[in-house]
């Protein structure tokens, strides 16, 4: 097991009253802090909010905006659903799981970015649709996709 700073979750948790009934908000915060949740935060989240280890698990695995696996710094998301399917998304998914080398829900290497499926996004009528950042990109095509992930690693490389 990997050590991680347990700074982040004990300043998240002085600002709470220690209730169980502020789980989900903690995980909330922590998801958004240490960008997945470590099972050392977890754990400390059980002993502080006095829930049951079992139960802390159960809920972070249970919603599918908590997960436990390290995610890189740009999520992007892949509609799946009948509307994006029959308009070519499962091409350009193809394309960019390739070009990342990475499967659906990996991270990449470099840590930049995790790539999921959804199997809908609601956007049917805009499809096939890509979030990227929690920013929706419409009407996707391969080459489209291809550009957007080459200009996100060059604005991150910029940054970092």
């Amino acid at each position: 097991m990997t050590t991680v700073d347990l700074k982040e979750i004990n300043n998240i948790l002085e600002t709470r009253e220690g209730n169980s009934c502020e789980l989900i908000e903690v995980l909330q915060d922590a998801q958004g802090a240490y960008n997945y949740l470590p099972e050392e935060v977890l754990r400390v989240t059980s002993e502080r909010l006095k829930v049951p280890i079992i139960e802390v698990f159960r809920v972070a695995n249970f919603y599918k905006a908590f997960t436990l696996k390290p995610r890189g710094k740009h999520i992007l998301t892949a509609c799946m659903g009948t509307a994006c399917h029959v308009r070519g998304a499962p091409k350009f998914l193809d394309e960019i799981l390739g070009q990342l080398n990475v499967r659906p829900g990996e991270t990449t290497e470099d840590g930049e970015f995790t790539v999921e499926t959804v199997n809908c996004l609601g956007a049917c009528a805009l499809g096939p649709v890509v979030v990227l950042d929690g920013e929706y990109y419409d009407h996707m095509t391969t080459r489209k996709l291809r550009a957007l992930v080459q200009k996100t690693r060059d604005k991150s490389g910029k940054e970092g």
